[in-house]
């Protein structure tokens, strides 16, 4: 990936939120547990593996994260455990980093054995800069509205102290006492409000999906697939579009190993990319993360020529975030 494109993707921290983050607001009354969540599928005790995935929550000495298969897992972090980038080239290796900068929304790599709890004790963590900016990005955004959240709940607290002190006093007092519940009511509607806001973050509604073909081993978006976003973006532009992010993801077939079909994958979901924002101009705000994932996932048979054509493609997928086009109960 080259700088301009890079820096690009620094600007997408809206949804990956990815990705990232229906890990909102519990409720501020209740305390972070740091042991694996209920809802993380524990590892086999013992077992020694490699993970890639992003952060969905992160407490004091473990984070939550999603793996490639869409499995949440929980990982544990130790004093020993060794945090850096992935190495740039031959002669430059990783550059060390405090386990401090694990932050939701990033994607990493997480290398250890799992333990008695079901969690993976990290030995090593690799990310990329890229991937690292983009998480800050997200944190600066997705961290006011919980702040905001917080403060709604602890004026609750105070409006509704104050409505039961004022109700233990005489009946003189009953009309101050309605009017502190009234408060307090409002302050709960609002709090519910961003809180729904909060969680809705992580909630979508598929709208449309729209599959652009590649041939064998290239990432060179062809006249056809240029056509087909052409008359995709010319139906965008007729709806309404409040709340609308897309996510693009490139696939691969079984042609050639994992690692270098997942690498295909990327190049081309950044191929479709770089023609909505040039030709198009999609508002890269507008973008989750991109993705690749390689031969992972494929929508036909890879046994087949006509099932190999099939899986070399990218999705581009036209979904509303409920959180943010306000449409949460």
């Amino acid at each position: 990936m080259n700088k301009k494109s890079a820096g690009g993707l620094e600007a997408i921290a809206l949804a990956f939120v990815l990705t990232i983050t229906g890990t909102a607001l519990a409720g501020a009354k209740q305390k972070q547990d740091t042991t694996a969540p209920s809802h993380a599928q524990p590892f086999a005790s013992g077992q020694q593996l490699k993970t890639i995935g992003i952060v969905l929550k992160r407490d004091a000495d473990s984070f939550v994260m999603r793996d490639q298969a869409g499995v949440e897992r929980a990982v544990a972090l130790t004093p020993m455990t060794n945090v850096k980038t992935h190495k740039k080239g031959v002669f430059r290796g990783g550059k060390s980093y405090a386990v401090s900068y694990i932050l939701r929304g990033l994607r990493l790599e997480v290398t250890g054995i799992a333990n008695s709890q079901g969690q993976l004790v990290a030995d090593s963590i690799k990310f990329d800069d890229d991937d690292l900016r983009t998480a800050q990005a997200l944190q600066a955004r997705v961290d006011p509205v919980e702040e905001l959240a917080k403060a709604n709940q602890a004026r609750i607290t105070a409006a509704e102290e104050e409505a039961k002190r004022l109700a233990r006093e005489s009946e003189a007092n009953a009309a101050a006492a309605k009017k502190a519940q009234v408060t307090a009511d409002e302050a709960r509607r609002n709090a519910d409000r961003a809180n729904n806001r909060i969680n809705g973050l992580d909630d979508y509604d598929p709208v449309r999906t729209i599959t652009v073909l590649f041939a064998t081993g290239s990432s060179a978006l062809g006249p056809k697939g240029k056509a087909g976003i052409d008359a995709a973006a010319a139906w965008v532009r007729s709806q309404d579009r409040k709340g609308w992010v897309v996510a693009v993801i490139g696939f691969a077939d079984t042609t050639g190993n994992t690692a270098a079909n997942r690498k295909l994958g990327e190049r081309r979901a950044n191929a479709v990319i770089g023609y909505l924002v040039t030709k198009h101009n999609l508002p890269l705000q507008r973008l989750v993360q991109p993705f690749g994932y390689g031969d992972l996932n494929p929508v036909a048979e890879n046994t087949t020529s006509t099932g190999r054509a099939k899986n070399r493609r990218v999705e581009i997928r036209l979904l509303v975030n409920k959180g943010i086009a306000d449409k949460v109960e």
